[in-house]
């Protein structure tokens, strides 16, 4: 439940495409080639995203313009659901390995992930086309697995696949806290009432 003096503050969550970087200003030279999540949506001023997801990556991505509730939700302890494509044949030994925890660099140091969930999808999800291609089964096989963290460092679930060996071939986020992506089309915007 919003207080009387959060009412004011919006929230939306955003089924960011591929291609797209989590921002809305990028300063540099490469300002023209990045597109930006202002070109989807005419949010309020203030907005920002909660979190990140890189270029790369697609799937929920939420936004306000409460920046404690943006705190709140990147402090850690929020589950961050993930379905996520990996190149090969996943073994199970690989997947536990993940599950306890695997060693990753971040900020030019080593990391060693925490406990998480990680398990075999048992069919293949129900997901938009990318709007780039990705590789087909000509190229070997490839396995999806979903994956629940807790915490959120920098491109932290790719780093862990290829930690065992298995380079992320698409990532697309389906769920953070009780917030889900749902059928949202990507792309598109959905206003919250609050975000818990």
């Amino acid at each position: 439940m919003l207080s009387q003096k959060n009412s004011i503050h919006r929230h939306f969550k955003l089924y960011k495409p591929y291609g797209y970087i989590s921002q809305f200003v990028i300063n540099g030279r490469q300002k023209r080639q990045k597109k930006l999540l202002g070109e989807l949506y005419d949010f309020p001023e203030g907005t920002m995203a909660i979190g990140r997801l890189d270029e790369k990556s697609e799937g929920l991505l939420l936004l306000t313009t409460d920046g404690k509730t943006s705190t709140l939700i990147t402090s850690g302890g929020i589950e961050k659901e993930y379905y996520v494509q990996v190149d090969g044949s996943l073994s199970s030994d690989s997947m536990e390995t993940m599950r306890q925890g695997v060693t990753i660099g971040f900020d030019g140091k080593k990391y060693q992930t925490q406990p998480c969930i990680v398990e075999l999808l048992p069919e293949i999800p129900d997901l938009p086309e990318r709007s780039k291609k990705i590789r087909d089964s000509r190229h070997g096989p490839t396995t999806w697995i979903k994956i629940v963290i807790t915490e959120g460092k920098f491109r932290q679930v790719r780093k862990m696949t290829s930690a065992v060996g298995h380079p992320t071939l698409r990532l697309v986020r389906v769920r953070i806290g009780n917030i889900h992506l749902g059928d949202l089309a990507v792309g598109m915007v959905e206003e919250l009432v609050s975000i818990p």
